[in-house]
């Protein structure tokens, strides 16, 4: 009798993700599914929310929008900062870095530099963009009393797939 997908269960998934113009995003590695305890936030929202419920072997497309994958892109986190903020560092644009924010720690991206100031973007770099999901769910299963200590699946081959 297989198991459907719900808070704890380990979930091994095949996937490919695409933009909505259809640019590959990321996707599973060949012979290699993408293995997760299911519910620990360690997947978008809108893609958990599509897998709960599911079994071995269902397959299915899930396009979700950006409030459940990486947000709604927000103006006030782009912003134009003195260059003397990097010091020595060479700056230019695509390049990341982490930044102290009110917020804490975040990733900002560089998107414009000059002489005088450089301009960062906070926002993530798929914020504001739908996802489409390509899934085939190739396992499903309870999670050991380790990996649900440790968060996250042990992947040693001793579990069994009866």
């Amino acid at each position: 009798m297989s198991q459907t997908i719900s808070q704890d269960k380990v979930v091994g998934i095949h996937y490919t993700v695409k933009t909505g113009e259809g640019q590959v995003l990321d996707q599973s590695k060949e012979g290699q599914p993408l293995q997760f305890i299911f519910g620990r936030g360690m997947l978008i929202k809108g893609l958990e929310d599509a897998l709960a419920g599911k079994s071995e072997g269902d397959k299915f497309v899930a396009e979700i929008a950006p409030a459940d994958a990486y947000g709604e892109r927000q103006e006030g986190l782009i912003q134009t900062v003195p260059r003397s903020l990097f010091g020595d560092s060479e700056v230019a644009p695509g390049m990341q870095f982490r930044a102290s924010t009110d917020q804490g720690e975040q990733s900002v991206m560089i998107v414009d530099v000059n002489d005088d100031e450089v301009t960062v973007d906070g926002n993530h770099p798929l914020a504001g963009v739908p996802l489409n999901f390509d899934v085939e769910v190739v396992e499903v299963r309870d999670a050991t009393a380790s990996e649900l200590d440790h968060g996250h699946v042990h992947s040693d081959g001793d579990h069994d797939h009866g």
